[in-house]
C-alpha cells in the first residue's frame, strides 16, 4: 500500500522493529560451533513466527480451498477459477473479516511448470471489479480491475520466480510472483440480490489458461507432485511449535529475497528454513519452553501493538497491506494485516477504517447499543463503494443475526432513514430497534464485537486523510 511517510514516522518504524527483532535487519547468525542458548532460541523464534505467521495462515486457507476435498471450505483443484456466486455468510469461516459485499470467485495458482494466463471480459461501466494477486507471503504484488486496468477485456500473465522469458504475444501485462504458489481473489460487484444472475455472467467470463495452451504450444514437463502437509488449527498456530515446521513446508515454495538472507540464515541456526530439521518433538525441554516463549513474545508485542497503534487509529490498515516495498521489510505490521484481515486490499484499491472502541474509548459489545452517524456530505468518499461490516470477536467473523443482515452499505441508501438533517445514522445492536428504526440496523451480537467499513477505490480526501471515519457513540 502506498503510504506517505516523514523521517520522524520512518524513526519511529525503526525502533519498533528493533524491539520486535523482526526489521529485516537481522545480526549475523551464530556460529555453527555455538549451539543458540535457550535465551537466543526464543529471540529467533519470536523473529521467525512474526515472519513467518503470515505463510503459515495463508497456507492454512490454500490448503482449506484447494486441498482439503472434504473439507467445508473446499473451492476444487489448484490452477482453475473457482466462482462463488453469492455473498459469504457466517458460515464462511476460513478467512478472518470475509467481505459481505462481493460474491468472490478464487484462483490457487501452481506456477513451477509454467505461467498462467488469466482473461478477463469486459465489464460494463460503472460495476466494479478486481483481480487481487496475492504470493505466499500475503503481499499484494498487483492488480487487474476497474482502478487498475479499466473495465475493457484483456489477458495478464502470472508467472512464478524461475521463469524468465518475454512478453508473449496478446499479453497485456507480466506480473510476477516471488512464490511459486499464489493466490487470486476476485471481487465482482453486486447491485443487490437480483443482480446476482449478472454477476454470475460476468464470472463465468473469468477464464485462466497455462501458456502452454494460450500459446497452443506443446506443454512443459508437469511438476512433480506437492505431498500437503496438513495445517493446523487457528488455535494451534497461535501456541503450537509444529507452527514451525508447517513453516518450513510453506517456505520451500517461497525463495528467501535478497534482503532477507542474513534473517533466514539465523532462523535456520534452530532448524527453520524449506530444508529445516526443526522438529517440535524433537526439542530439548528447555528449547521447547523457550520455543513457546518465543511464541507468546511475538503475540504479545502484536497485542502491544493492537492496542497502542492500530486501536487508538495513529496506524491504519493502509500500513498493513500492500507490496514488500510497501511494507519495507516491517514483518510486525505484515503480522497484523494477517490476524486483523488476511488478504486486505492495498491502500489504492480500498481502505478499511475500523473500530473496535467508542468514541470515549470503551470496547464495543452488544451488551450496549450504539449509533453511528453519517453527517451531511460525509459519506465515505469513493469512487465504486462503501459498507459497514458487523464481525463478532474474537473470530472476526460474520453475526448470525435474524434478519440476514450483515452490513450496511451504499447500495442500500434508497432504503435507509434519513436524519432531519439529511444525514444517515445507523444503529448498532443486539436486539432489534423497532419497526421504526429496523432499516437503518446492523445487528450485533451479544458480546464483543468490531465494525469495518470498506472504502473500494476510496478518493484522494479518503486516503490522504481530510475525510474522517466517525465513531460509534453508546446510547
Amino acid at each position: 500500500m502506498t503510504v506517505r511517510v516523514g523521517v520522524v514516522w520512518l524513526g519511529l518504524i525503526a525502533l519498533l522493529l528493533s524491539a520486535t527483532g523482526c526489521s529485516g535487519r537481522e545480526s549475523s547468525a551464530p556460529s555453527p560451533a555455538a549451539p543458540p542458548t535457550p535465551e537466543q532460541v526464543r529471540a529467533i523464534a519470536k523473529s521467525a513466527y512474526t515472519y513467518g505467521f503470515p505463510m503459515v495462515d495463508n497456507y492454512r486457507v490454500q490448503y482449506s480451498y484447494f486441498v482439503d476435498k472434504a473439507g467445508p471450505e473446499y473451492k476444487g483443484a489448484w490452477n482453475q477459477i473457482h466462482n462463488t456466486a453469492r455473498v459469504y455468510t457466517p458460515e464462511d469461516k476460513a478467512i478472518q473479516t470475509p467481505n459481505s459485499d462481493t460474491p468472490y470467485s478464487a484462483l490457487g495458482a501452481d506456477l513451477r511448470a509454467e505461467p498462467l494466463v488469466l482473461s478477463v471480459p469486459a465489464v460494463e461501466p460503472g460495476r466494479y471489479y478486481s483481480l487481487q494477486f496475492v504470493d505466499g507471503y500475503t503481499y499484494n504484488i498487483a492488480y487487474v480491475g476497474s482502478r487498475a486496468t479499466g473495465n475493457g477485456a484483456g489477458n495478464y500473465l502470472l508467472a512464478g520466480p524461475n521463469w524468465h522469458g518475454a512478453t508473449p504475444p496478446g499479453i497485456e501485462r507480466v506480473i510476477r510472483s516471488s512464490t511459486d504458489l499464489a493466490m487470486v481473489l476476485y471481487r465482482t460487484q453486486l447491485f443487490g440480490p437480483q443482480d446476482i444472475e449478472n454477476v454470475k455472467k460476468i464470472q463465468a467470463g473469468y477464464q485462466v489458461t497455462p501458456l502452454s495452451g494460450f500459446l497452443k504450444q506443446p506443454p512443459p514437463p508437469p511438476a512433480p507432485p506437492i505431498d500437503f502437509v496438513a495445517p493446523l488449527s487457528t488455535q494451534d498456530e497461535r501456541t503450537s511449535p509444529k507452527f514451525f515446521e508447517i513453516l518450513n513446508f510453506a517456505m520451500k515454495f517461497a525463495p528467501a529475497q535478497p534482503a532477507e538472507e542474513v534473517m533466514r540464515q539465523r532462523f535456520a541456526t534452530i532448524g527453520i528454513g524449506p530444508d529445516g530439521t526443526f522438529r517440535a518433538d524433537s526439542l530439548t525441554p528447555e528449547n521447547r519452553k523457550a520455543v513457546e516463549a518465543g511464541m507468546a513474545d511475538a503475540w504479545a508485542a502484536f497485542e502491544t501493538f493492537k492496542k497502542d497503534k492500530f486501536d487508538t487509529g495513529e496506524v491504519t490498515s493502509a500500513q498493513l497491506f500492500g507490496t514488500a516495498s510497501d511494507l519495507k521489510g516491517n514483518y510486525l505490521y505484515r503480522m497484523a494485516g494477517a490476524v486483523l484481515g488476511i488478504y486486505g486490499n492495498t491502500a489504492a484499491e480500498a481502505i478499511y477504517p475500523s473500530a473496535a472502541n467508542d468514541s470515549t474509548g470503551a470496547p464495543l459489545t452488544g451488551a450496549n447499543n450504539y449509533t453511528l452517524r453519517f453527517a451531511p456530505g460525509q459519506l465515505p468518499p469513493v469512487n465504486a463503494f462503501w459498507s459497514v461490516t458487523m464481525y463478532e470477536m474474537p473470530q472476526s467473523l460474520l453475526v448470525a443475526n435474524p434478519i440476514n443482515r450483515y452490513l450496511i452499505n451504499s447500495e442500500m441508501l434508497p432504503t435507509l432513514i434519513k436524519d432531519p438533517d439529511g444525514g444517515i445514522t445507523l444503529n448498532l445492536q443486539n436486539k432489534s430497534p423497532g419497526p421504526a428504526r429496523e432499516a437503518n440496523w446492523l445487528p450485533a451480537p451479544a458480546g464483543p464485537f468490531v465494525i469495518a467499513m470498506r472504502l473500494y477505490w476510496p478518493k484522494p480526501e479518503a486516503l490522504d486523510g481530510t475525510w474522517k471515519a466517525p465513531k460509534p457513540v453508546r446510547v
